[in-house]
């Protein structure tokens, strides 16, 4: 299996078939497990083995087949698999970080995600530093010798700001830091965060893996100890478990994600090319165009741009709910990394409970709207979108 690429890998790896030889993964929907006599029941709950389970909120085979699948994807010991991608995030910073503990963070993060830093872990006594991700003097300064750890988007929501995730890294384990990465807008197809230095990844699975709208999850990928000593005490007790069912619909996402986020990225730099320097456009992001202000580290840390566009429409609020409210193929939304293309305004949906100063200290300006392009036709989606511009 070591010689399988990454594309097959993500099609058999983890497979676990009962005695009926099933081709598809079973779905194991149950809550808990029978013993056969109280001393196994005794043994299982001081230590279980890679087939014992106890209770769904702890494991379950189903699950388990995830988690094997996007770890060895990811190139990781372990995963440990989670109801959301926010879950993720909250388990892996909770986790982790007590009293007294520093982080330090950019700040362009998911407004979610701010609020677990900026309210839930000083809540409870966690001191957090916020940096410009992309200012490497900035986190060199922030990071201390007693810094517990780093936390960042590898490409920040929405504003597609590329870290330097090599230099950070190299930065906080210097200082002995851990560093925990957010990698959903580079993919587990196109980013390489373990490669250059993360040694935490969190996924939502409800973007990619998943990549056709229908359940919500999210996974922690990391070594052993920190998968089964940091965050699997914190998760299994707060109960943040992925059902089973929604755990098999990943499986299957993963099947096929390495074709969708090729098509999708094909698509999204072919798009962002041809509306580059477009009249009704303010500004435009997308990673591997050269000109984002990180291309040289996009190109070197993705294999790919990835899926997302961000546009600036020249006009404000109500021009960019004009060429929202405009599209005929796109479909607005908040979600991303679906089959279907679609696209929000972050300054009052994702990003909304931010104030003004924040939102303008992320690059989040009224006119922004965030596209994540999906398997439609490009030049279908091509039109659409500039016969919408047409109409600001």
């Amino acid at each position: 299996m070591t010689d399988w690429s990454p594309r097959t890998r993500a099609v058999h790896t983890g497979t676990r078939r009962s005695q009926y030889g099933e081709v598809a993964e079973a779905i194991y929907l149950t809550q808990g497990f029978v013993y056969d006599s109280a001393e196994q029941a005794e043994a299982r709950f001081i230590e279980t083995g890679p087939d014992e389970f106890i209770y769904a909120r702890y494991g379950n085979p189903t699950v388990r087949m995830f988690e094997d699948r996007i770890a060895d994807l990811e190139g990781t010991e372990d995963a440990f698999a989670t109801a959301s991608g926010m879950a993720a995030v909250n388990g892996a910073l909770c986790g982790l970080l007590k009293a007294g503990d520093h982080v330090v963070s950019a700040k362009a993060l998911f407004g979610s995600c701010l609020y677990i830093l900026e309210e839930v872990l000083t809540r409870y006594g966690v001191e957090v530093t916020f940096v410009d991700g992309t200012d490497l003097d900035a986190w060199r300064n922030a990071v201390r010798d007693d810094t517990k750890a780093v936390f960042l988007e590898t490409v920040a929501n929405p504003t597609l700001e590329v870290v330097d995730l090599n230099s950070v890294a190299e930065i906080a384990h210097a200082k002995g830091a851990l560093v925990l990465v957010d990698n959903v807008f580079a993919t587990p197809v196109f980013g390489h965060a373990l490669r250059d230095g993360a040694d935490v990844v969190i996924y939502s699975a409800t973007k990619h893996i998943d990549g056709q709208g229908r359940c919500l999850g999210g996974v922690i990928c990391g070594t052993k100890e920190f998968i089964r000593k940091t965050a699997e005490p914190y998760l299994k007790h707060t109960g943040g478990a992925l059902s089973p069912f929604n755990a098999w619909v990943m499986l299957k996402g993963l099947e096929t994600v390495h074709l969708r986020c090729n098509a999708q990225a094909t698509s999204a730099l072919e798009i962002a090319t041809a509306l580059e320097g477009h009249n009704k456009l303010a500004k435009l992001a997308y990673p591997h165009l050269p000109s984002h202000p990180q291309y040289e580290v996009a190109k070197r840390q993705m294999d790919t741009g990835g899926t997302v566009v961000a546009l600036s429409v020249d006009g404000g609020k109500e021009a960019a709910f004009r060429f929202l409210n405009a599209l005929q193929i796109v479909t607005i939304s908040n979600n991303l990394g679906d089959s279907k293309s679609l696209v929000t305004h972050p300054a009052t949906t994702t990003h909304q409970r931010l104030t003004d100063a924040q939102r303008d200290a992320l690059g989040i300006d009224d006119g922004m709207v965030r596209l994540s392009v999906g398997l439609e036709d490009a030049g279908d989606l091509l039109a659409d979108i500039t016969q919408a511009l047409a109409q600001v």
